[in-house]
């Protein structure tokens, strides 16, 4: 099903698609090439997706792999699925983030996804 009131149910700007996924600019991103993966159809979160549109979402992350490599050419990446309002899922769409990073982007990289919750932080550093 596609929601009237989804708006990425509505999103018509496409970068990349397949018969059961799609990729699109992050419109807020965290670092120049921020992709969002999507299901054409809707599913509030991740684990709501059926194995086969999984698979389509994940083809279209190696996809968007390949295009960032050749346009933005990063140094790394982070893949994030946010599940829920208490993990920062603002949109009830299920999504892949696919963000490319670049050497120097930040300070120190270490820790990765890790160092975006604090309590984390203080465990690994004892």
């Amino acid at each position: 099903m596609i929601k009237a009131d989804c708006i990425f149910c509505q999103k018509s700007e496409i970068v990349l698609e397949n018969d059961l996924a799609k990729a699109f600019w992050d419109l807020h991103p965290v670092r120049k090439g921020h992709l969002l993966i999507v299901p054409k159809q809707h599913y509030a979160t991740y684990f709501d997706i059926p194995g086969p549109t999984k698979q389509a979402m994940d083809a279209l992350l190696a996809e968007g792999k390949v295009l960032l490599d050749q346009t933005y050419q990063p140094a790394g990446y982070n893949i994030g699925i946010n599940v829920g309002a208490a993990a920062g899922q603002t949109v009830m769409h299920a999504h892949v983030h696919l963000i490319p990073r670049y050497t120097g982007d930040v300070p120190d990289p270490r820790g990765g996804v890790r160092k975006l919750i604090p309590a984390a932080v203080k465990r690994l550093l004892k």
